[in-house]
């Protein structure tokens, strides 16, 4: 008799744990104060430094049985957005938690961009759909086993749009694909979802729906690829510059590869010489539009990495010829290529122009050339100014775009050695050339001691009349200070949209 009442005692005492974990969560949503959207990426912390993070419709599932019926203390807290100090110091709010109950935190942006979603990556929208609230993707917790995705290179390509990616966490490994992973999207204007909606990714995988690598060169190493070309309209055709990577990060070797839509790959083309100086890389743009000399009528590709500085005739012969790219700048290259001649004119000022046999400026080789008094600190091509201020800075990556509402070049440029993080600093630039002058520079996305680099712009993702403009770049605790990586969100790609009206861009 006494064991059956204890037998009878512990069913009940499961029954009941069972009941209260399955007691409906408690919603937070932490919304813009100004735009009312939900705020991905922000992180709400107890006093006894239990964190959880908005997803990317800026929702919280809270599901704690000890918190149930108490008022609770969360610090909130996220890369340009806060909320107002109290008199200890402390950002938060007191929320009361109660089962199935909703409590909206209003959170004040300092970024001038808007964070929209996590584009990448595992649980995108894992609260939302804990909470049973509608969510824009067709899979929304896990897409063909991605975890994480490196640099984003994005190109219209047969009415559809391509994503390729660099080193790619998967589920059941730390970066399973070394070369390369796709994934195609339908475009606004053909049914597909809004930017500012999300994106709804098919990723290129293999038999297990897993994604796969697209871009298998040849050699040891793993295969990146930048500068993503398309070419031709009736019959267009896609290209890749790719590099093969050996340890610690060494480029060993560099060429073309063609898309192929038979495999659904990139297939080998070409062989750069070792000593190439121009080839495909950053983001390209095609000279079709905002007025870019022409050189005897021929049309060009630009590339971008960071500024405008390579060139080649858009046409297939060309890009697949060495001898047909062209670098823009003062360097002349000469039998040592440590000994690069510097061009001044007889009033010795540089003498930027296109050449053949040019050679490409980089950050290092500049910051040489200061070092060695043959270039001036007045003269760095890639310091630039900031709008209102005497602060100038190094500039690291970009993208740049045509942007018709402006009629201008816009760039969205990322600072190298940044005060508040080393790669995380996101500026805003325009031009009505290609090779500038360049606007003073202003700040549009700031990241605590955390990196988002690679900056890309989808210029197909708004309206030529549109006033706004989206981008997305990596997040991720390399190359930063950050002592714990973000929950999910590392190692993504973060979509943000920046409005062209806003008056601090003026």
């Amino acid at each position: 008799m006494l064991l059956a009442t204890i037998l009878l005692a512990m069913v009940f005492t499961w029954v009941g744990v069972t009941q209260a974990n399955e007691a409906p969560s408690f919603a937070i949503r932490v919304v813009d104060s100004q735009s009312g959207r939900g705020v991905p990426l922000v992180q709400l912390k107890t006093v006894n430094d239990v964190s959880y993070w908005s997803d990317s419709l800026g929702y919280i599932a809270l599901d704690e049985p000890g918190l149930v019926g108490r008022e609770v203390y969360f610090h909130v807290q996220s890369h340009g957005y806060e909320l107002p100090a109290d008199g200890f110091g402390y950002r938060g709010v007191r929320l009361r938690i109660e089962p199935g109950g909703e409590a909206i935190v209003r959170v004040n942006r300092r970024n001038i961009a808007q964070r929209l979603y996590r584009v990448t990556g595992e649980g995108i929208y894992r609260d939302a759909v804990r909470l049973n609230k509608p969510v824009p993707i067709a899979k929304p917790l896990l897409n063909s086993d991605v975890m994480g995705s490196d640099s984003v290179l994005t190109a219209v390509y047969r009415g559809q749009l391509y994503w390729f990616w660099g080193d790619t966490n998967l589920a059941k490994y730390p970066l399973g694909v070394f070369d390369t992973t796709g994934a195609v999207s339908q475009l606004p204007s053909s049914g597909g979802l809004r930017f500012d909606e999300g994106v709804n990714l098919q990723y290129f995988v293999d038999k297990n729906n897993v994604a796969r690598a697209v871009c298998k060169m040849p050699g040891n190493g793993p295969t990146w690829i930048q500068g993503l070309t398309v070419l031709g309209t009736d019959e267009p055709k896609m290209f890749a510059g790719y590099a093969k990577i050996k340890p610690p990060l060494e480029v060993y070797e560099r060429g073309i590869a063609q898309w192929d839509e038979t495999s659904q790959s990139f297939k080998h083309s070409m062989k750069f010489p070792t000593n190439q100086q121009g080839f495909p890389s950053g983001h390209p743009v095609l000279d079709a539009s905002g007025g870019v000399e022409h050189s005897g009528g021929a049309q060009y590709v630009y590339y971008c990495d960071p500024l405008p500085h390579v060139r080649v005739p858009a046409n297939r012969e060309s890009l697949l010829d060495a001898s047909k790219y062209e670098v823009y700048g003062f360097l002349k290259a000469s039998s040592d290529a440590e000994l690069a001649t510097v061009q001044r004119d007889e009033r010795g000022e540089l003498v930027w122009k296109w050449r053949r046999d040019g050679v490409l400026l980089t950050r290092d080789l500049e910051d040489r050339l200061v070092r060695e008094k043959r270039l001036a600190p007045h003269e760095r091509a890639l310091s630039m100014a900031t709008l209102n201020s005497d602060r100038r800075w190094t500039l690291h990556t970009s993208s740049i775009a045509w942007n018709d509402y402006r009629s201008r070049w816009v760039m969205i440029g990322l600072e190298a050695g940044g005060e508040s993080s080393y790669l995380g600093e996101v500026y805003y630039l325009e031009s009505e050339d290609l090779q500038g002058p360049w606007s003073p520079a202003v700040k549009i996305v700031t990241h605590d001691e955390y990196s988002f680099y690679n900056p890309r712009l989808h210029p197909m993702a708004s309206d030529a009349d549109e006033a706004v403009v989206y981008f997305e770049g990596t997040y991720t605790r390399t190359f930063s200070r950050a002592k714990e990586a973000t929950p999910r969100y590392d190692y993504n790609q973060i979509m943000y949209r920046l409005d062209l009206t806003d008056e601090r861009l003026r």
